[in-house]
């Protein structure tokens, strides 16, 4: 996983740039910002913010253009360093991937400290990495303790790891899902783990009965490299409110 990957980027390639806040996206106060550098972050910035409320927060903050044409070069270079260790890279976006690196009989942690290494000697860029026994903890880990970190959770750690793990971690709890538990006091997989499948299933339909898996660290998900794209989407922001459908309709 690459950090905060798209402002790496820019202030790689603008050193000034390098103690300052920066973020990446719509320079118009009706823009949004794709990713802003840690330097940002604490400011209370994040991906997803209107510009106009992130120059609020942080006057002072620096917004970049964003240029994909340089984020897809540096993510097809990452990418032919992991595929040098297996084929079974699914990538998530251009700055994030699963790597199923089971059938290596080299240490897998060794692995993914070579793989960070190499991508910051080619790219000049900074990676974490989460090892796990499968997608949901590696995905967990890869965040524990970024920036530039690596941590690995064991098989005999999965339950001790799950107990105090807070339930917004697992992979498919969105902000409803998280609001539901919390209204019944439950913020910690360990909470989770004292229901049944049939009363998580009462509770949230189907997802129930993987909540009842996942909250214990299960997640049967395989690496799969080619993936079925599920959806496609396009964003356009005006310069103006719309008022009407017709207007919308005029302005496809």
């Amino acid at each position: 996983d690459m950090d905060c990957f798209y402002a790496a980027i820019e202030v790689r390639d603008r050193p000034e740039l390098r103690s300052e806040p920066v973020a990446v996206g719509g320079l118009s106060t009706r823009g949004v910002l794709t990713t802003c550098n840690y330097a940002a972050r604490a400011f209370g910035i994040h991906s997803a913010m209107p510009t106009f409320m992130a120059l609020r927060k942080c006057p002072h903050l620096i917004i970049v253009p964003i240029r994909f044409d340089v984020y897809r070069f540096e993510s097809k270079r990452i990418r032919s360093i992991m595929q040098e260790y297996t084929n079974l890279v699914e990538p998530l976006s251009l700055d994030e991937a699963y790597l199923d690196v089971s059938d290596s009989k080299r240490s897998v942690t060794t692995i993914a400290q070579e793989i960070r290494r190499r991508i910051r000697k080619t790219t000049g860029l900074v990676a974490s990495a989460g090892v796990a026994p499968n997608k949901m903890l590696a995905k967990i880990a890869s965040d524990w303790k970024k920036p530039n970190g690596l941590f690995r959770i064991a098989s005999d750690e999965i339950d001790s790891f799950m107990t105090d793990l807070p339930v917004s971690k697992i992979w498919g709890i969105g902000k409803k899902t998280a609001e539901k538990l919390l209204a019944k006091e439950i913020t910690t997989c360990g909470q989770l783990q004292t229901f049944s499948s049939l009363e998580l299933t009462h509770m949230f339909g189907k997802f129930g009965g993987n909540l009842y898996e996942l909250c214990r660290g299960i997640d049967n998900r395989s690496v799969t490299p080619n993936r079925i794209r599920k959806s496609i989407s396009v964003e356009r922001t005006f310069s103006s409110n719309l008022g009407s459908l017709d207007q919308c309709i005029d302005k496809t």
